[in-house]
Formats: C-alpha cells, sequence, structure tokens
C-alpha cells in the first residue's frame, strides 16, 4: 500500500495540532504547481521531517527528483543546498575547512554545504566511501566535527540523497550500515502518459524549473509548523499490540529464505516511527495495522539483502515484504 492511498477512514481529536496538519497538508497542493505526479514522494519527505529522519530517492535521471527538493524547501521556508557527488569528491567540499586568514593570521571556518536545512546528495553512490562516509556523522549526531571541534547544524536538517538505480560503471554501493542511516528509501517512477502529457504542457506554456517564485509556489508552512507536528507525532498513542505487530513483521524478515540480511532493530523503531507519523497526518491520534502496513515497504526496503539466487529467480526487496505483510497476522 502507498501511503497516498490509504483510506481507512478513521479520525481521531486533531487537537491544537490542527493548524500544523493542515499546513503540512497544503504542502501537497503547493508542490503539485512544480512537480507532476510524485504524491508519494512528498509524503515520504513530509514523514521523514516530522521523524527527524534522512530519505534515498532512486529513480533514473530527468524525473525531478532535483526539483522536488528545491519545492519542498520553497514551500517550507527552508534552506536548501545540492552537492554533485562526484568521484573526486573530498569529505572537506560537503563539511567545510578550516581556511588561513592573512589578515588575521589565524584559520577560521568556511561551512561546507551540510550546513542547510535540505541538503541534496546528488548522486551519492558516484563518491568513495570516505566521502560518503563524511556525511554519517551528520546525518547521525546532526553535527560536524572540523579539527576536534563539533559545530551544530541547522534545526530541520534533512538528507535527501538520489542515486541512479541503472547505472552502475563507475559507483561505490552504499554499505549496509550507510543503508540503514536512511529513515525511507523512496522510489521515484517514470510519469504516467497523462502526467508526462501535463509535463510537456507546462513546459510549452512558459513553466522554467529554475523559477519556482514565477509557477506560483509560496511557503505555505515553516519550522514552527514543523515543530508543532512533531510533538503532536510524538503523542500518537500506540498500543502494545501495534508494537508486537511491528517485531514480528521485522522478524519474519530475518526467517525469511530469499534473504540473507533481515531488518535490525534499528529498522524496527523506524517504522514504528514513520507509521506514527503516518496516523497523525492522516488525521488519527492513535496508530492501526494500516498504517504499518502503509510504510512498511519505504521504510524497510534498503534494510534488507536478497540471496543471490533469490535475485537470479526475479524476487525484489519489495516482494519479500508483500508475502511478509500477507503472512504475518494483524492484530485486531
Amino acid at each position: 500500500m502507498d501511503p497516498t492511498t490509504d483510506n481507512a477512514g478513521h479520525t481521531g481529536h486533531a487537537g491544537d495540532s490542527g493548524a500544523a496538519r493542515a499546513s503540512l497538508e497544503a504542502l501537497r497542493a503547493e508542490i503539485a504547481k512544480a512537480v507532476v505526479g510524485q504524491d508519494p514522494a512528498v509524503t515520504g519527505l513530509v514523514v521523514a521531517l516530522l521523524c527527524r529522519g534522512h530519505v534515498l530517492l532512486e529513480g533514473v535521471p530527468g524525473v525531478a527528483k532535483t526539483l522536488l527538493v528545491r519545492t519542498l524547501a520553497s514551500a517550507l521556508e527552508l534552506d536548501t543546498k545540492r552537492v554533485q557527488f562526484t568521484p573526486d569528491l573530498m569529505p572537506s567540499d560537503i563539511t567545510g575547512s578550516l581556511v588561513y586568514d592573512a589578515r588575521t593570521a589565524e584559520f577560521s571556518f568556511q561551512p561546507g554545504p551540510v550546513f542547510t536545512n535540505l541538503l541534496l546528495a546528488d548522486e551519492i553512490n558516484r563518491t568513495p566511501p570516505k566521502t560518503q562516509s563524511s556525511l554519517l556523522e551528520a546525518m547521525e549526531e546532526r553535527q560536524v566535527t572540523v579539527d576536534g571541534t563539533p559545530r551544530p547544524l541547522p534545526e530541520p536538517f534533512l538528507v535527501a540523497a538520489t542515486q541512479n538505480p541503472v547505472e552502475y560503471e563507475g559507483t561505490y554501493p552504499l554499505p549496509e550500515a550507510q543503508l540503514d542511516r536512511f529513515l525511507l528509501k523512496l522510489t521515484i517512477p517514470l510519469p504516467t502518459r497523462e502526467d508526462e502529457i501535463d509535463v510537456l504542457a507546462r513546459h510549452a506554456a512558459g513553466f522554467n524549473p529554475r523559477d519556482l517564485r514565477a509557477a506560483g509556489v509560496r511557503p505555505v508552512a515553516g519550522p514552527a509548523d514543523l515543530e508543532a507536528a512533531r510533538a503532536a507525532v510524538a503523542k500518537t498513542a500506540v498500543s502494545p499490540d501495534i508494537t508486537a505487530y511491528v517485531v514480528d513483521i521485522c522478524r519474519a524478515t530475518r526467517e525469511s529464505p530469499s534473504l540473507t540480511l533481515g531488518v535490525s532493530p534499528r529498522g524496527a523503531t523506524a517504522l514504528l516511527s514513520t507509521a506514527r507519523a503516518w496516523a497523525w497526518l492522516t488525521g488519527r491520534d492513535y496508530v492501526i495495522p494500516d498504517d504499518v502496513k502503509a510504510l512498511a515497504l519505504p521504510t524497510l526496503r534498503h534494510r534488507i539483502q536478497l540471496r543471490p539466487e533469490a535475485e537470479m529467480e526475479g524476487v525484489t526487496p519489495d516482494s519479500v515484504i508483500n508475502a511478509i505483510l500477507a503472512h504475518v497476522p494483524v492484530p485486531r
């Protein structure tokens, strides 16, 4: 199930968080002014912001991954920077470095592009592991240490890393430990025929993806709304049955004959967090099994590893997770 297609129909108490929810719901309409037909990815990015997580975006070049992140930042009044990952990129090109000032005869810190709210790490698998790992401290600790001095990153802070699923020549696959640091892995599909016609019609009418203001994109929410939303998500109730359901799904991945690596306890915690955020976004103050199912694929697909023989038989991470969701008993 996709987060954008949940129609469970349950409603909880909106409470004081209603205004924050309404402003975040308005994001979808605002982003649609520039990006056509990527509702699941928009929802995933909002869920990641609510959970203080990071996102891996996978899709072929030209499906508006960069435009999506830039438009989200614009609609949320957040700062954004983009780094093109290449084989010669150095860690200091991301984190920043000490620069000698001849006038004062002292070294001063020059912040790198990681000092932003939304960092778009384009084609992260094109750079060597040493540079990839320079993002790990930033993602996990939300700080950068240069010359022994920790420097906190702005709040909110989200890394949206992209990778191309078809071109593997000259790439460095992300190790499992680093993949596990991403809260969600979102796949950006090619548009439907109708959506592609819409994209071309917009361009023919003069749409310029580099000028979002001209496209009518305006801020509809801000950091204060995010903070209010995060506080509300933290109060979303989780019953013992739901906790056990999440654990059962994750344990089933460790016993699957198609996998060499199942979901870790960190992955189980991530699934509980994303399900809570989705429950709140859909207007409830408690989690139901449908919330867990809705977020299982994007939260778990990058945390499992297929056996080579299963891969040769056409098994995919998504098909394994879907089979597990069909098999694990759902709490009533």
